[in-house]
């Protein structure tokens, strides 16, 4: 056995090992947490924060990071063509074995833009922000955000892995990039973000709309099957 169908062999173990953990409940709630659209408060909360710290400057620094979104986002479709590595859901050798509800997404896998584009927002503001207590809370939200892809059948662990450390590296990339930019270009214009970062009073407040909020999807979920709705 080659050193690649050894990796895979262990990928396709751990794929079936952490996929084999699931319920009604949590099925809904990954199905939930999967999907853009349930985050955008957070994003919203993100771009509040962004512009109140650096004021003009946040121009750049949105579209930067919009920018670097796109990149990791273009970057792993084309990965995804090239390798051209089958998800979990399209495996004919999984057929029957993974726990899928979703959809089967699209045909190719390697590797994850989900997980790719969490890790670039999670890396990119944890440098911005200079907050070891913001650092740690969107370093696990991008950890569940990706999870969720494995929960529901649609990606190997290696998928996200990668997805992970190409989204660390363009995040960081599109950080040196606003302090270049502020250095060439507006050095006058204040605040200088490179010692400009988020207080514990302001990092407080992600802690607690992340717990709010997360909180009342999992209460509603939890509701609405108690009053059979799914049903």
């Amino acid at each position: 056995m080659g050193i690649l169908d050894a990796i895979r062999e262990i990928d396709q173990s751990l794929l079936l090992f952490l996929n084999s953990f699931h319920n009604s409940f949590w099925d809904r709630v990954n199905v939930l947490w999967t999907s853009k659209e349930i985050w955008y408060p957070f994003y919203a909360l993100l771009l509040y924060f962004i512009i109140k710290k650096y004021r003009r400057n946040s121009i750049y620094i949105i579209i930067i990071l919009a920018l670097a979104i796109a990149v990791s986002d273009q970057f792993s479709g084309l990965i995804k063509d090239l390798t051209q590595r089958l998800r979990p859901s399209h495996d004919p050798t999984l057929n029957g074995l993974i726990h899928n509800i979703l959809n089967k997404g699209g045909l190719y896998g390697f590797f994850s833009a989900h997980a790719a584009n969490s890790f670039t927002v999670a890396a990119f503001t944890a440098f911005l922000f200079r907050n070891r207590w913001y650092s740690i809370l969107i370093f696990i939200w991008a950890i569940v955000v990706s999870y969720t892809r494995i929960y529901l059948g649609l990606h190997f662990p290696l998928d996200i892995l990668t997805g992970c450390i190409w989204g660390i590296l363009t995040g960081f990339a599109a950080y040196k990039t606003i302090l270049w930019i502020q250095k060439k270009y507006f050095r006058s214009m204040q605040p200088d973000i490179s010692s400009t970062y988020l207080t514990v009073e302001e990092s407080v407040t992600f802690l607690l709309f992340l717990f709010v909020y997360v909180g009342t999807i999992l209460i509603t979920i939890n509701r609405l099957a108690h009053y059979q709705f799914f049903n």
